[in-house]
C-alpha cells in the first residue's frame, strides 16, 4: 500500500486507478497516430512548414475552444462531457483511417483531421483535469497530476517507437486504425464511473456568463495570472523540439520513421523520470526554482539537439527535455488547481491550457517557418535562447508556492426572507453594507477592504465602491451590484473558507453591533409610456 508521501499514493483510489489505466491505452493510440500523421506529412508534402503544422493543427483548437470547454466542465456533468469528447474522437479517427486506406489524404485534409482530433481533445481536457480533484483527496492532487503526466509519457516512451515500426511495416493508415480502437478503453472506464454529483439549487449559468465568470476569476487571482504567463512562454519556446523532431530525425541524424519514434520514446522516458522525481524535488526546491531549472534544461537540450549529428547524443538531450517538460507543466497545473475552488476549476484550468497551447501553436508555426528559412539547427538554437529568457521572467513573475488554502464553500450564507416577490432574474440588485470604524483602525480597514474588493469582483460583483459618510465619518459603506437576484445568491455561495479570514477581520473592526446590510433592487423613475411622451417626433423615427 502506497503511503501518502509516495508518488504512487493516488493509485489507492479505485476510480483514479481505473481511468488512469484506460487513459494509458488511449494515449498509446494517440501517440501512435501522431507518429503516423507527422510521417505521412513528410511523405505527401515537401514543405517543412507543413510538417510543423501537424503539431500546430492539434494545438490550435485546444487554444481556441478550451475556455468554452472549461465552462462546460464547470456547468455540466464532467463524465458526460468526456464521453461526448471520446465518442467524437473515435468517429473522426475512424474516418481518417478510411480516407488513408483509400489513398484520399492530401496535406490540407490531413491537417483538417488532426484539427478535429484537437477539437475533441479541447473538449475532453478541462473536464478530465478538473475531475482529478473529484477522484482523489486534495493531499494526493499534486502526485495525481504528476502520475497523469507520467502515464502519458510512459506511452510516449514506447508508443512512438512502435508507431514508427507500424509506419515502416504497414503504413501510416494502420496507426490511425490503432488510435481509433484505443478510445474504447476510456469510454468503457467512464461508463463504469458513477461520480457523486451534488445538485445545485440555482439555475445553470449561460455559456457566455460562465465564460465571463471564469475570465474574471483568473483576472482577479494574481497567482493564476503568473502561471498563465509562464505557461505561454514555456509553450512558445519548448514547442520547438517536438515540432521539429521529424526534421531532426530526417535531416540532422539522417534517420527514418523508426528513428523518429525512438527519439520520441527518449523524450517520454525522460518525462517519466521527471514525474517520479517531482515529489522529491518539491521537498528540496521551491516551485519557482524547479520551473527555472526546467527552462534552462530545455535550452540545453535544444542546443545539443541542434548541433548533434548522431542519434545517441540527441536521445540523451531528449531525455533531459522530457523531464523538464513534465516538471514545468505539472507544476503549472497543480498550482492552478490548488489556487482555485471547485466551482471554477475547469475554467481556470482551461484558461491556463488555452494560453499554454497558444504558445505551443504559435511556437510550432514560428519554429517551422524559421527552420524552413534558416534550417532546423538554427531554429532550435533560437528557441533555446528564448527558453533562457523564460527562466529570467521568473524574477518578475515567480511561481507561487503551494499553499494549504481551504477552498471548500464557506456555507455561511442563507438566502434572506424578502418582502417583495422577486424572481430569479429580477434585478439589478444593489447591496450596501454599513460599517462603524474607529479612527485608529482606518488604515487596517482600508487594507482589508482592498482584499474584499478583489474577492467581491472575483466572485461576480460589479461596480464595487467604498464610501465614507460626511456627517458621520465613522460610518463607511461598501456597495456593489449584481445583475440579478440569482447572481447575488450565486455570488455569496462562491465564498470559500479561505475567504472567511478577511471578512472576520473586518467584522472585528466594526464597532457598532450587528452589521447592517441593505439589499435593494433598482427601479426606473420614468415609465415606458412617459418615455414615449417625452420623445420628440424626430426621436420617434
Amino acid at each position: 500500500m502506497a503511503d501518502r508521501s509516495s508518488p504512487l499514493a493516488p493509485f489507492r483510489h479505485d476510480t483514479f486507478r481505473t481511468i488512469w489505466i484506460a487513459s494509458l491505452v488511449s494515449n498509446f493510440g494517440s501517440l501512435i497516430q501522431a507518429v503516423g500523421a507527422a510521417w505521412m506529412m513528410t511523405s505527401i508534402s515537401d514543405s517543412v512548414n507543413m510538417v510543423a503544422l501537424v503539431q500546430a493543427s492539434t494545438a490550435l483548437p485546444i487554444m481556441i475552444f478550451s475556455l468554452v470547454s472549461g465552462a462546460l466542465a464547470d456547468n455540466f456533468d464532467r463524465r458526460k462531457v468526456m464521453l461526448v469528447a471520446q465518442w467524437f474522437m473515435l468517429v473522426v479517427s475512424a474516418f481518417l483511417t478510411v480516407f488513408a486506406y483509400l489513398g484520399l489524404i492530401t496535406p490540407w485534409l490531413l491537417l483538417a483531421f488532426t484539427f478535429l482530433l484537437g477539437c475533441g481533445t479541447a473538449l475532453n481536457n478541462p473536464s478530465w483535469q478538473a475531475s482529478v480533484g473529484d477522484m482523489v483527496p486534495r493531499d494526493d492532487l499534486p502526485n495525481a497530476v504528476a502520475l497523469n503526466s507520467m502515464g502519458f509519457n510512459i506511452t510516449r516512451s514506447v508508443g512512438p517507437a512502435i508507431g514508427g515500426l507500424i509506419v515502416a511495416v504497414a503504413g501510416a493508415a494502420a496507426t490511425f486504425a490503432v488510435n481509433a480502437a484505443s478510445y474504447f478503453a476510456v469510454i468503457y472506464a467512464l461508463m463504469r464511473w458513477q461520480p457523486k454529483i451534488d445538485p445545485s439549487p440555482l439555475p445553470r449559468e449561460s455559456l457566455g456568463r460562465a465564460i465571463s465568470a471564469g475570465l474574471r476569476y483568473v483576472a482577479m487571482s494574481p497567482n493564476i495570472g503568473k502561471v498563465v504567463i509562464r505557461g505561454f512562454v514555456f509553450g512558445l519556446s519548448a514547442s520547438a523540439i517536438l515540432a521539429l523532431l521529424p526534421l531532426v530525425a530526417r535531416d540532422l541524424v539522417h534517420g527514418g520513421p523508426l528513428t523518429y519514434g525512438v527519439m520520441l520514446g527518449s523524450f517520454g522516458i525522460g518525462a517519466i523520470g521527471g514525474a517520479l522525481l517531482s515529489a522529491r524535488l518539491r521537498e528540496f526546491l521551491s516551485s519557482e526554482a524547479i520551473v527555472r531549472y526546467a527552462f534552462a534544461g530545455f535550452a540545453v537540450s535544444a542546443a545539443v539537439t541542434a548541433i548533434s549529428t548522431s542519434v545517441w547524443p540527441t536521445n540523451i538531450a531528449l531525455l533531459l527535455a522530457g523531464a523538464c517538460w513534465v516538471l514545468a507543466l505539472s507544476l503549472f497545473n497543480v498550482t492552478v488547481q490548488l489556487s482555485t475552488p471547485r466551482w471554477v476549476v475547469g475554467r481556470a484550468l482551461s484558461l491556463y491550457q488555452t494560453t499554454t497551447f497558444a504558445g505551443i501553436a504559435a511556437g510550432s508555426w514560428l519554429w517551422g517557418a524559421a527552420a524552413e528559412q534558416y534550417g532546423a539547427d538554427r531554429a532550435l538554437i533560437a528557441s533555446g535562447v528564448l527558453m533562457l529568457l523564460g527562466a529570467v521572467i521568473g524574477l518578475r513573475y515567480a511561481l507561487p508556492e503551494f499553499k494549504s488554502l481551504n477552498l471548500d464553500p464557506l456555507n455561511r450564507f442563507s438566502e434572506p426572507l424578502l418582502a417583495l416577490d422577486l424572481k430569479p432574474r429580477s434585478g439589478p440588485i444593489v447591496i450596501m453594507i454599513d460599517y462603524e470604524i474607529a479612527e485608529e483602525d482606518i488604515p487596517e480597514f482600508l487594507a482589508l477592504m482592498s482584499d474584499r474588493r478583489r474577492v467581491r469582483i472575483r466572485d461576480g460583483a460589479g461596480q464595487w465602491a467604498l464610501m465614507r459618510d460626511l456627517e458621520k465619518p465613522e460610518i463607511w459603506t461598501e456597495t456593489y451590484h449584481t445583475p440579478t437576484w440569482v447572481e447575488y445568491v450565486r455570488h455569496n455561495q462562491r465564498r470559500t473558507q479561505a475567504d472567511a479570514a478577511v471578512g472576520d477581520r473586518i467584522r472585528a473592526l466594526h464597532g457598532g453591533g450587528e452589521i447592517r446590510v441593505h439589499r435593494m433592487i433598482e427601479r426606473q423613475t420614468i415609465l415606458p409610456h412617459d418615455i414615449a411622451a417625452h420623445k420628440t417626433p424626430m426621436d420617434m423615427h
